[in-house]
C-alpha cells in the first residue's frame, strides 16, 4: 500500500516542520505525477491532509511562543506583528 510509504514514513507526531514539509511536499509529488493508483492516491491524500495539519499545527505553536516572547510585564504584546507583514507598512 503507497508503496510502503505508510511502513517505512516516520510517525507524523513526532516529526519536525521541516520534516514534515519535506513529506508534504513529496505528498503532493507524487499526487501530481498521475502515476499513483486511485486508492493508494485516496491514501496519499489522507497523510498529506495529516500533514498539512501537523505543519500549522507546529506554526501556530511557534507563533504563541514569539507573543510570549515579546510580552510586556502586564502579559499584553508590545510587539507582535504578523509574520507575512512588510516592514514600512
Amino acid at each position: 500500500m503507497l508503496g510502503g510509504m505508510t511502513e517505512s514514513s516516520p510517525d507524523i507526531a513526532g516529526m519536525t516542520f521541516e520534516e514534515a514539509l519535506r513529506a508534504l511536499e513529496e505528498v503532493v509529488r507524487r499526487l501530481e505525477s498521475g502515476e499513483v493508483a486511485l486508492d493508494d492516491s485516496i491514501g496519499l491524500y489522507e497523510r498529506g491532509e495529516a500533514l498539512r495539519k501537523h505543519c500549522q499545527a507546529r506554526l501556530d505553536a511557534a507563533q504563541a511562543r514569539i507573543e510570549r516572547i515579546v510580552a510586556g510585564p502586564d502579559g499584553q504584546a508590545q510587539a507582535a506583528v504578523p509574520f507575512d507583514a512588510e516592514p514600512g507598512r
